[in-house]
C-alpha cells in the first residue's frame, strides 16, 4: 500500500524520535509537529502507516509504536519539487504583541506538505499564550501573506507597531485577537490603533531543542 508524502514525514520523524531518544513521539506530539488541529488527524496517518505494513502498534502503550521498515528515500525529483525555501523573517508574540524583528537573512527548506496553505515566510513565536493551539515559544510558524481573514482563523496580525499571532474573532463592532491560553486576556483592538491582518497561520516546525 502507498502511503502520502505526509505519511513519509510522520514515519521519518518517528524513526528519528526513536533513534535520538529512544522513543518514539505521542499521537499529540506529531499533530502539533505536523499542524494538525488536534490528535484525531494523527491518528489517521498512524493507522495509514500501520496498514501499509511501515509501522507496528503495541496495544495500551502510549507511544508504543515500532517501525517495521526503515523510511524509504523520496526521490530526489520529488523532494525538489515539494521543497519550498522559506526567510526566517523574525518573531512572533505568543503573548503581548512585540515589535516585529524582521530583516533576518536565515532561510529554511522544508516540504510543504507540512503547510496548508503553502506559506511565504517563517516566524519564531516568542510566549506561550497559543499554547492550547499547540503553538510552543520557539515553534517555527509559517505564514500564508494575506490582508484577508475569517473570524475563528489564526492570523498574524500587526496592531500598531507590534505582531501577534492570535484566533481572530470580528464581532459586529469589534475585533478581538484571541489567546488559546486562559492565562492572557484576549486583545480588543481600539478603534484608533492602526491595525492589519499579516497572514494566516498555516503550521508550524519545532527545531530541535
Amino acid at each position: 500500500m502507498d502511503i502520502s508524502p505526509t505519511q513519509h514525514a510522520i514515519l521519518d520523524m518517528i524513526g528519528e524520535r526513536i533513534e535520538s531518544e529512544g522513543m518514539p513521539p505521542s499521537q499529540a506530539e506529531i499533530a502539533r509537529a505536523f499542524g494538525f488541529s488536534g490528535v484525531r488527524a494523527a491518528q489517521y496517518h498512524l493507522d495509514a502507516l500501520e496498514a501499509a505494513g511501515a509501522i507496528e502498534r503495541v496495544p495500551g502503550r502510549a507511544r508504543g509504536i515500532r517501525v517495521r521498515a526503515p523510511a524509504q528515500s523520496r526521490p530526489a525529483s520529488d523532494l525538489q519539487g515539494d521543497a519550498l525555501r522559506l526567510p526566517v523573517l523574525g518573531q512572533v508574540a505568543a503573548g503581548a504583541p512585540i515589535g516585529a524583528d524582521i530583516g533576518s537573512d536565515d532561510y529554511l527548506v522544508l516540504d510543504r506538505v507540512l503547510f496548508s496553505p503553502s506559506p511565504d515566510y517563517l516566524l519564531k513565536v516568542k510566549g506561550d499564550s497559543m499554547r492550547d493551539e499547540g503553538i510552543f515559544e520557539g515553534d517555527l510558524i509559517g505564514v500564508h501573506r494575506t490582508r484577508d481573514a475569517r473570524s475563528g482563523q489564526i492570523v498574524v496580525a500587526r496592531v500598531d507597531d507590534a505582531i501577534t499571532v492570535k484566533l481572530l474573532k470580528i464581532g459586529k463592532d469589534r475585533i478581538r485577537l484571541m489567546p488559546r491560553n486562559p492565562d492572557y486576556a484576549p486583545i480588543e483592538v481600539l478603534p484608533d490603533q492602526d491595525f492589519a491582518i499579516e497572514g494566516l497561520y498555516c503550521g508550524l516546525v519545532r527545531p530541535n531543542r
